[in-house]
């Protein structure tokens, strides 16, 4: 029918043996176009004309111009880097599986070039992890991300964005107009079938996907996430024996497929070809279930308590304390929280430990390393240094949509603070929390004026609008140096308007359809989409509780979808009880939420700025905290 190619069954009776496949492959007609391979990426039958993928760089070209005799990569440069790789003899030593005996398969790949060991490795890699997925994927229903964003134009935080999430360092240059190949679903053909599409927009881990072929058609355009186990590279069809075929729609616009893909694909980029493998790798969470940490204790901030690991999620962790017999006392943080730390690290900073009625540990149960633990930058402390009493601004911990008055209740050691907020805290001093001296949740006093940010005063405070110098003055207080506070801003890629996923960490085992609001240089203000904006959070810009767009879909973690337009009213009431009720997974007693004030600038003759933008989006750092003058 289409000169140039073999028909499908041909193919297909030339892969694997029934016994070694994974799903009984049903003949196709012959008189469908297919791309015949014989273990090269796109070699026809006459074995000379065709494409070829680039080992190094993804590359996609005519085989006929790649460089060497082996037409393996694209030019001397990737040639000479790719021998210098060290990652060619890791994965050829991991292909060598110990104690099983050599199939047929496994002969086939010895005999195949590297290309074809790293997809069919990869391939094995992404199977294993696609069935633990599934096993614990919950889908939303009623909410789609691809449905979101398109209808509201959208647009989502890179993946790059989150260094903490899968491939967050590794994303490489995954960007629109990247090749994969895919299940072709347009198509009556008893067996799975696959084709080529492009990425027409990127959403975080989704993707927008469109046929080769349809040009501007976007009628069976289809979102997916591009880290699923049914996204290819480019040549994985080839060293799988998986055929290729065009959808049925378009069949018909060209009578030579094998001239089209070679003119569409020349200098076209695809994924690497142990894209799934690194995928794999970067879901591989060293916190295991029955580990022993210990956690801020929820009830009272200024303590902490033994929890023992019950799950692990795409590294979020349900950590249960030790003392719930019925192991409903929880509570949720992702692994580099610094909320959780490792046994004894509370005696050896001076932080209040509440100790367990349990004498010894129950049966399996084990003290998580140390070095798991997220580290904290070492300070010098030998200095001028925090002082206890010294004021500051501080994110409230119970009500994180405002930044308070607050003061340094207790120094700890290796820097860290006992903080509490002024005008509401407890006669024990059970509402201090522990931050330490680097935290980006901690500001020097002017912060929030110099970056135009509503600061809370303290509760029952009478002289509004509240200044800053009169408050010391009255308090016979001073407050901590501009220089002992964390300044640096990295370049966090984050604009206003970005989508993504977001703990509600007023009840931490929610994650949330989210949007970034403001930026006050690495400072987030992260809406939840459908709740009324006095429920907004602060979040520092690295904070491992925001994720990409599709980060639910890909470790099986539940997504909160925004609230529907019809129900907000409704939740204008209700869900100031709700809020209000999430404070008690902290704390025994309510907080008073942020008074509505407008803030003035403070006296220039008694203290002057150095002005630093509200809101911007420049990632670079500046200088935007008040400068002091005696």
């Amino acid at each position: 029918m289409f000169d140039g190619y073999d028909s499908c069954s041909e193919d297909t009776s030339s892969s694997s043996s029934s016994d070694e496949s994974e799903e009984e492959v049903a003949p196709l007609p012959s008189s469908l176009p297919i791309i015949k391979n014989n273990g090269q990426v796109y070699t026809y039958p006459d074995g000379k004309s065709g494409m070829a993928t680039c080992e190094m760089c993804g590359m996609v070209g005519v085989r006929d111009a790649f460089y060497s005799k082996t037409k393996r990569f694209c030019s001397v440069s990737c040639s000479r880097s790719y021998s210098s790789n060290s990652k060619k003899a890791s994965i050829l030593a991991r292909l060598q599986v110990a104690g099983k005996p050599p199939t047929k398969k496994a002969k086939v790949l010895q005999k195949q070039p590297l290309v074809a060991k790293l997809a069919a490795y990869a391939q094995y890699q992404a199977t294993l992890q696609n069935q633990a997925k599934t096993k614990a994927a919950v889908p939303v229903e009623g909410f789609s991300w691809g449905n979101y964003i398109n209808s509201n134009s959208f647009t989502a935080a890179p993946v790059t964005c989150f260094k903490h999430a899968p491939m967050g360092t590794c994303w490489g240059d995954i960007a629109e107009g990247v090749r994969v190949e895919v299940p072709n679903t347009d198509s009556n053909l008893p067996t799975k079938v696959f084709w080529i599409a492009g990425i027409v927009k990127l959403a975080g881990y989704n993707a927008l996907l469109r046929y080769e072929g349809f040009e501007n058609d976007s009628s069976l355009d289809f979102w997916c996430n591009i880290c699923g186990s049914d996204i290819h590279p480019v040549g994985w069809c080839a060293t799988s024996g998986k055929p290729l075929v065009p959808p049925r729609t378009i069949q018909h616009k060209y009578t030579n497929w094998k001239t089209f893909l070679v003119k569409r694909l020349t200098g076209a980029k695809t994924l690497p070809p142990d894209f799934s493998q690194k995928v794999s790798e970067s879901m591989q969470y060293p916190f295991k279930t029955s580990m022993r940490v210990e956690v801020v204790d929820k009830t009272h901030l200024c303590r902490t308590r033994v929890a023992v690991v019950e799950s692990v999620i795409g590294g979020r962790l349900r950590l249960v304390y030790e003392e719930s017999e019925d192991k409903t006392d929880d509570f949720w943080c992702h692994m580099y929280s610094p909320l959780i730390h490792h046994i004894g690290w509370s005696r050896s900073i001076g932080h209040r430990f509440k100790r367990s009625d349990i004498t010894k540990k129950q049966d399996g149960h084990f003290d998580a390393p140390s070095h798991l633990f997220m580290k904290v930058k070492e300070v010098d402390a030998a200095g001028e240094w925090f002082k206890e009493g010294m004021k500051l601004e501080a994110i409230d911990p119970l009500n994180l949509s405002a930044i308070c008055v607050a003061t340094i209740r207790k120094v700890l050691a290796d820097g860290y603070l006992m903080i509490g907020i002024d005008g509401s805290e407890a006669a024990d001093g059970s509402d201090w929390f522990c931050y330490h001296a680097t935290s980006p949740s901690i500001f020097p006093v002017g912060f929030c004026e110099i970056n135009m940010i509503e600061l809370t005063p303290p509760r029952g405070y009478a002289k509004l609008p509240f200044k800053w110098f009169d408050y010391l003055r009255e308090t016979d207080s001073i407050a901590a140096p501009v220089k002992l506070f964390n300044k640096e801003v990295p370049n966090h890629g984050f604009h206003v308007g970005m989508k993504l996923e977001a703990v509600d960490l007023m009840e931490p085992r929610l994650v949330c359809v989210a949007t970034v609001t403001r930026i006050i240089h690495r400072l987030l203000r992260i809406h939840f989409d459908g709740w009324e904006d006095e429920y907004d959070q602060w979040v520092d810009c690295e904070s491992p509780d925001l994720y990409p767009v599709g980060w639910c879909q890909l470790t099986g973690y539940q997504l909160q979808p925004p609230a529907p337009q019809s129900s907000r009213d409704s939740q204008s009431s209700s869900s100031k009880q709700k809020k209000k009720a999430k404070s008690q997974q902290y704390k025994g007693h309510k907080k008073m939420t942020s008074l509505q004030l407008k803030e003035e600038l403070l006296d220039g003759e008694e203290y002057s700025f150095l002005q630093g933008a509200s809101d911007q989006e420049s990632n670079g750092s500046a200088s935007y905290y008040i400068k002091q003058e005696p």
